[in-house]
């Protein structure tokens, strides 16, 4: 389900984040399903349980999920968190091409990579 990086620059939790978020967005993990609890996933990682947490907390700050005390965490996804992502992928998009204008990369090359792709 989830394999982390360690020659990753990006914090262990930021990982997990990212890619909890794309099961989500992908819907692997359906709306309302039972995320494993803190210390399983963290046996499952061989990682700390605090950094599950802090993971499971910002995926909570970010919407993509909900606590019931008592019970867990479960997937709650909305419509709007794919159009929030996809807003963000399109920025990084327009950043890319910007920077390669920058750099004098015509649009023929960029549109050759995208679709080598």
């Amino acid at each position: 389900m989830i394999i982390i990086d360690y020659k990753d620059t990006r914090p262990i939790y930021e990982q997990i984040v990212e890619k909890m978020q794309t099961l989500i967005l992908k819907g692997v993990l359906p709306n309302d399903s039972k995320l494993p609890s803190v210390r399983n996933l963290a046996i499952e990682l061989s990682i700390n349980p605090n950094t599950i947490q802090k993971a499971y907390a910002e995926l909570e700050r970010r919407g993509f999920l909900y606590t019931v005390k008592g019970r867990g965490n479960f997937v709650h996804y909305q419509d709007v968190l794919l159009d929030e992502k996809k807003a963000q992928l399109v920025d990084k998009i327009k950043q890319i091409i910007k920077e390669a204008e920058e750099l004098g990369i015509k649009k023929e090359e960029l549109f050759m990579a995208v679709d080598e792709r």
